[in-house]
């Protein structure tokens, strides 16, 4: 007998079990989570289900970061080039923005496959817009290339960690999710590096910025090619009413017959799960934004989830992305002529500025590994926050106070001082506390926080606020560090402290807390909690342990009963 009968729950990770049944067990796990630090079965899982299928189709979606993570990091020196300014920059974040929302409404009538399919044609008619740019055609073509491909960066970046988390058995969800999350950093460093290995290997040409331009066609044309062999996402087929498709698609993925009782059970989990979200918040598109904006407790969540996204472009992240290397490059003085911390490898000359820039990517991809791998589980979320703004501050404050006393602009050398080598040294310590705390941990709070019925329309307004606030930042940072000098450095170190606070006091921690616990954490203050509600779970947990032996012993005593008769 399948569940869909029966009162339903979300188990806070993407699927639906009987809630008069298993909350207790669910209870458990999250306890074990908790204690154990790792991550368990909802239900007994057969071993095929963890094949090599949904690594497959993880491994063609996560094209989508590669294509996101190269295009939002590649850049030559913008001293190197005209074409490299802030309306450019900021044209690409712009078509994010607009990307992040439009995602929403194809994902829902177009599904995931073909969905991400229209954003790669749209991705890669901007990066042809772009490469064949030129000074005779203006820098317009430019700015709508950058835009347009911006648009289906932004699509991409809604759609394909939604389908991620919908075609993965719940015990390696976190796991396929977090390759999604080093195809983004994978994608940055070679965004970093190609620009540095264009420098040394083509003489100075529109072939210098015309080549990492091009680059960026080839992770589009592999994802658009992949979604041809991708599997559709059989809850996005049950939800327009193709349940046939969605049970072949689903006995696929999950490497077993499609009578077999597990697939059954959780496609009648997905059918009931939809029914659910439809009484929750309406059919269609327009429920779960009405329901999401007229719903004060929903609405804080977003409102804090959008915060974080603030306060983590408040770290400087994005200028750093676009500008602070060449700036820091500048500030400190490492002239095209002279001997630098680098030349012990054979790099100078203008060629440092571009290997800074490679290494920066090389340090933030490892620190992303770190968060995936054991920080973000096994730390939680606020220490993390936390942390990286306390170290990220340090860092930032002493790159201002050296060039503040320093001026080395001013008084510039052929080498470069101790007081500047320290200062270098501080932009790569910043790297090691920004990478494994702000850069990921916002977007896995915002998707714990919110309830699977509205969490695609959540996720498309998180995605968009970031891509948001980066283009703010990226649009304004030149003439900060034109008017402002040193004081960029100042700013961008105060904006972390002013952070500390607000984590601490508003930001819950919510590392271990089950989906239906989310209500009474948000209900009590920030910083106590988490403390508060694991203490219930650990009650709640003892009391359903107990009933249930209870009930174990009753039918165990019935059984033995009737087996003498």
């Amino acid at each position: 007998m399948t569940r869909a009968g029966y009162g339903l729950a979300d188990t806070g990770r993407g699927n639906f079990v009987d809630a008069s049944r298993s909350r207790s067990r669910r209870l458990i796990l999250s306890q074990k989570d908790m204690v154990n630090l790792r991550i368990v079965e909802d239900r007994p899982t057969p071993k095929q289900v963890y094949g090599w299928r949904p690594y497959f189709c993880a491994s063609i979606a996560c094209w989508a970061s590669v294509l996101i993570g190269y295009d939002g990091e590649f850049g030559l020196d913008k001293s190197r080039s005209d074409f490299l300014s802030a309306n450019i920059v900021s044209c690409y974040q712009a078509g994010c923005f607009f990307g992040a929302l439009s995602g929403y409404v194809l994902g829902h009538y177009l599904g995931r496959r073909w969905g991400m399919l229209a954003a790669c044609v749209i991705f890669i008619v901007g990066g042809v817009l772009q490469t064949v740019a030129s000074a005779s055609t203006g820098l317009g073509i430019m700015y709508a290339g950058r835009a347009i491909a911006g648009l289906g960066v932004g699509i991409c970046s809604n759609l394909s960690p939604i389908y991620l988390a919908e075609i993965s058995p719940p015990a390696i969800r976190g796991r396929l999710i977090g390759i999604y999350e080093l195809g983004w950093q994978i994608g940055a460093v070679i965004g970093f590096w190609v620009p540095y290995g264009v420098a040394l290997n083509i003489a100075p040409s529109m072939k210098q910025w015309r080549v990492p331009f091009g680059v960026q066609i080839i992770p589009g044309g592999v994802l658009a090619l992949g979604t041809f062999i991708l599997t559709e996402s059989p809850r996005w087929l049950a939800s327009r009413g193709h349940g046939v498709k969605a049970l072949k698609n689903l006995a696929w993925l999950r490497n077993l017959p499609r009578d077999h009782p597990y697939v059954v059970e959780e496609l009648a989990e997905i059918e009931a799960a939809i029914r659910s979200d439809e009484a929750n918040a309406g059919p269609g598109i327009a429920g779960p934004m009405k329901t999401l904006f007229t719903s004060k407790k929903y609405m804080y969540r977003l409102f804090l989830s959008v915060m974080l996204f603030a306060m983590q472009n408040g770290t400087g992240i994005n200028a750093i992305n676009y500008y602070h290397v060449p700036d820091l490059h500048q500030s400190l003085q490492l002239t095209t002529d002279a001997p630098t911390v680098f030349k012990s490898i054979g790099v100078s000359g203008t060629n440092t500025g571009l290997l800074t820039t490679g290494i920066f990517g090389l340090v933030k991809f490892a620190g992303a590994v770190v968060w995936l791998l054991w920080l973000v589980d096994h730390v939680g979320r606020k220490p993390l926050l936390i942390g990286g703004s306390v170290g990220g501050a340090f860092c930032m404050y002493w790159i201002a106070i050296y060039i503040a006393v320093a001026d080395p602009i001013a008084h510039p050398s052929t080498t470069l001082s101790p007081g500047g080598t320290s200062a270098l040294v501080a932009f790569f310590v910043w790297t090691i506390f920004y990478s494994p705390t702000w850069n990921g941990s916002p977007w896995v709070f915002g998707a714990e926080v919110m309830p699977t019925f509205i969490r695609a329309a959540t996720q498309a307004f998180i995605s968009a606020s970031n891509w948001l606030f980066a283009f703010l930042i990226s649009r304004f940072t030149p003439q900060m560090f034109s008017a402002m000098g040193y004081g960029v450095y100042l700013f961008f170190a105060s904006l972390m402290v002013c952070s500390i606070p607000i984590v601490y006091f508003i930001i819950p921690e919510t590392s271990g807390i089950p989906l239906e616990g989310m209500d009474e954490l948000f209900a009590l203050p920030a910083r106590k909690a988490h403390g508060i509600v694991k203490k219930q779970l650990i009650a709640l947990h003892a009391e359903r342990s107990a009933v249930q032996q209870v009930e174990k012993d009753n039918f165990d005593d019935l059984f033995l009963k009737e087996g003498s008769v």
